[in-house]
């Protein structure tokens, strides 16, 4: 068939990706795209298994080389960038995957985490009480920007002070993220990555010598059976803890709001029982996803649906589809704010399932919480453009009134 629906290039793409996936999913769930060079995935089932699957990788590099794998050598001047990435968890795969989210887990606890709820209410109270004293705003800009990187800052135990270099560190960072960057983005993102590693290294020696209560002291701290993070690695882990935690929400609480203007009778209900805020919470995410696609590498040969792909492809597994599949989930272009059960997947799956997952559900939660009791009549100023970027999917603005 023609795969002309499917262009994560074009904005009308971007803006809803709905109905291309809707076609791919009966007629085409598994197919060859040129433009990016991946095998595209679209079906809940084959999403779900190939996450799960320990033939494929979020990197190749332990498994073989760029030309095995028929990929260009990486560009010499990339190097801090990806030094940076590898350091974390979210790009290495066992055993060096493994042993990291071990000890990244010992830190970065349920406890630890449960902790910040009272901080992240008031914070989030705080965020929405000024956006209705000005009778409104930018939604995005002033209270979903604001909350995460507060959150992740304070967690983490970055100054004040220095809080607001994080947001553009992140930002620069993503870019990379996008399918095929250009130089320009990715020279940014190299320097972000410079400027950021030599940040938190600073911070880092600083609580190694004097521990306070925060994440930053407690990864220098961790150890297990006499393992400890490297220096690089508690870098590469915090890097990676404020981009995931901030850009996925940042996108989700916008997309959220739009997506239940867009639906005025599910709105209606959540304002009147606020009680449904966590299944809404979590409908938000499956019906609009902020990070719609992850790639992975193949190791082994496999087969998905039928067709065979062989070891050195690269797949596309689009969530937003896997969301939408009306196998899973009933009326799956309905918003329902009650839908419950809601098995969506914009957390991931597998060993690569998002560690930030229960921090990023108190954020949405109090914001949405905040917002719906302090500003109960919340409107629209005018529809909302959607940024060029397709990976990491969010809106330009969100003009509001109260």
């Amino acid at each position: 068939m023609s795969n002309v629906a499917y262009d994560p290039w074009s904005p009308a793409f971007v803006a809803d990706p709905y109905p291309a996936f809707e076609r791919l999913r009966a007629e085409s769930p598994v197919f060859f795209h040129e433009p990016t060079g991946q095998w595209v995935i679209t079906r809940y089932e084959d999403v779900g298994a190939l996450l799960r699957d320990r033939r494929l990788g979020r990197t190749y590099l332990h498994a073989g080389s760029h030309e095995e794998f028929g990929q260009e050598p990486e560009a010499a001047f990339l190097e801090p960038f990806w030094n940076l990435v590898r350091a974390g968890m979210l790009d290495v795969e066992p055993p060096t995957h493994t042993r990291l989210r071990r000890l990244v887990s010992k830190a970065f606890t349920a406890r630890r985490v449960e902790g910040l709820r009272p901080m992240v209410r008031a914070l989030a109270e705080d965020l929405a009480g000024a956006l209705v004293a000005k009778g409104g705003g930018d939604l995005l800009a002033e209270v979903a920007e604001a909350l995460p990187v507060t959150v992740i800052a304070e967690m983490l135990g970055v100054p004040e002070s220095d809080r607001h270099l994080l947001r553009p560190w992140s930002a620069d960072i993503c870019g990379m993220y996008e399918l095929n960057p250009s130089e320009d983005v990715q020279h940014t993102a190299v320097r972000a990555a410079v400027e950021f590693s030599d940040y938190l290294r600073e911070l880092s020696r600083s609580r190694r010598a004097e521990p306070r209560d925060d994440l930053i002291s407690a990864l220098a701290q961790v150890a297990d059976e006499g393992d400890r993070l490297t220096e690089d690695e508690l870098i590469g882990t915090c890097v990676l803890l404020l981009n995931a935690g901030h850009e996925a929400t940042v996108n989700t609480t916008g997309n959220g709001w739009w997506s239940l203007f867009r639906n005025p009778g599910e709105l209606a209900r959540l304002r009147a029982d606020h009680s449904l805020i966590p299944t809404a919470v979590e409908e938000l995410m499956r019906y609009d996803t902020s990070a719609p696609m992850f790639e992975r590498w193949v190791l082994e040969d496999i087969q998905v649906a039928g067709v065979d792909i062989p070891r050195g492809n690269e797949v596309a597994l689009q969530f937003a589809s896997a969301n939408r599949d009306p196998a899973v989930f009933a009326g799956p272009d309905r918003f329902d704010a009650a839908r419950d059960p809601n098995p969506h997947i914009t957390f991931g799956l597998g060993i690569h399932y998002c560690l930030g997952a229960p921090l990023a559900r108190i954020e949405l939660n109090e914001s949405f919480g905040a917002m719906l009791r302090l500003a109960p009549e919340l409107k629209l100023v005018r529809e909302p453009e959607w940024r060029p970027g397709y990976v990491l999917r969010g809106l330009t603005s969100l003009q509001v009134e109260v």
